[in-house]
């Protein structure tokens, strides 16, 4: 772990001052013989509108300049260590609509971005085309599951020669933003989130997406979130239907989930049984149907009905969320949206208030690659 010195210049200096570099040496100096790390420590200024600059000590009285400060909360905000990089306008006309809605530092910033999306299906694939479509400049794609002609009617980019190759989701969405030629650089990770590979490219990420049903899954993007200071939105659908044309309920929920805030435990959304319950049945599907049996757990989620325009609507409300944080348009402020529910059957659009912080993730924020990794065993 890195140790942080951070102080003000009241008068808005732009600069390590001469003064300051006397106490970092000092400072940073005998921590360096106390608590020795691979990055060094690190220091900090902050200036009376908020903008922070800061560097890393590298020994021997020797300073590296850190080249990004991201500040993560209801509004995310990306300090950057050269502003000409972040205001300089785009070149490429497939972009000049997005510049001329959200202007050229949004633009910029966005093709920076690393962000990950986890569940590449009917939710998670109108995300992945709508991040790509944005310009943002990396994509980190994961999921286990390969293309079936149940999935063509609402996976964007599927063909039916996917499902009968069988071919693996992600790989499907890599190939379709190249041939987009909007240069997207894609990870794809066919495989499910509790790998150490996959979690550690999710914690390189500026922003996280969870478009997955299974808790297990919700809670580890979660995690990954809170260890590794990163904003994470989570999209759930629900469509409930007798199966013969009767539909009772259409329903949606964006959920915008800060680091040292509420969880998806804590608001409820799943709970610890769930995750419990799901981790067994992926690991040990023999135990958990004993155990299943018996009555000591519950059933995990079966297939529910899914259909590309509700996707689509959810999906959209996303993204729409993630461009909110890192360019602030509302009237009201991004901390009354931290949930937002949808009913299409009531025509109902619902701002529901945040929880406390939660008692478990709030005290492991920025943990990082602690061990276990997440304090997950399997992990280990």
């Amino acid at each position: 772990m890195v140790v942080l010195k951070i102080h003000s210049h009241p008068t808005g200096l732009p600069e390590f001052s001469r003064l300051d570099g006397q106490s970092d040496r000092a400072l940073l100096g005998s921590l360096a013989h106390l608590a020795p790390n691979e990055t060094g420590h690190a220091s900090a200024v902050m200036l009376p509108d908020g903008k922070i600059f800061a560097r890393i000590s590298r020994g021997n009285g020797r300073f590296a300049q850190v080249r990004r400060v991201v500040v993560v909360g209801d509004n995310v905000i990306d300090y950057e260590a050269t502003e000409k990089a972040t205001t300089m306008p785009t070149t490429d006309e497939a972009f000049l609509r997005n510049q001329q809605a959200f202007g050229a530092k949004t633009v910029s910033m966005l093709s920076r971005m690393r962000v990950g999306v986890v569940g590449c299906s009917g939710t998670g694939g109108w995300v992945v085309e709508m991040l790509a479509r944005l310009g943002v400049g990396e994509l980190v794609l994961v999921d286990p599951d390969v293309i079936e002609r149940k999935n063509l009617n609402r996976i964007v980019n599927s063909t039916a020669a996917d499902a009968i190759a069988r071919r693996a989701k992600v790989k499907v969405f890599a190939r379709a933003i190249q041939r987009l030629g909007v240069g997207t650089k894609v990870i794809p990770c066919h495989s499910d989130i509790l790998q150490r590979k996959v979690v550690q490219a999710l914690a390189g990420c500026d922003f996280l997406f969870g478009c997955v049903d299974s808790a297990d899954g919700r809670d580890a993007l979660n995690r990954i979130a809170a260890f590794y200071t990163i904003p994470y939105i989570d999209v759930g659908v629900h469509l409930q239907a007798d199966g013969h044309g009767g539909v009772q309920q259409v329903c949606a929920a964006v959920h915008y989930l800060i680091p040292d805030g509420s969880s998806l435990l804590s608001r409820r959304v799943i709970t610890a049984e769930q995750v419990r319950a799901e981790s067994l049945h992926r690991r040990s599907p023999e135990q958990y149907a004993a155990l299943r049996k018996e009555g000591y757990i519950q059933g995990v989620n079966v297939d529910s009905p899914a259909v590309i325009s509700i996707n689509g609507f959810a999906a959209s409300h996303a993204v729409s969320e993630m461009l909110a944080r890192i360019h602030p348009f509302r009237r009201d402020a991004n901390s009354e949206f931290r949930l937002q529910t949808f009913s299409l059957a009531d025509g109902a659009w619902l701002r529901i208030e945040d929880e406390e912080p939660c008692p478990y993730l709030s005290r492991r924020v920025g943990r990082g690659d602690c061990t276990p990794l997440l304090d997950n065993a399997e992990l280990s």
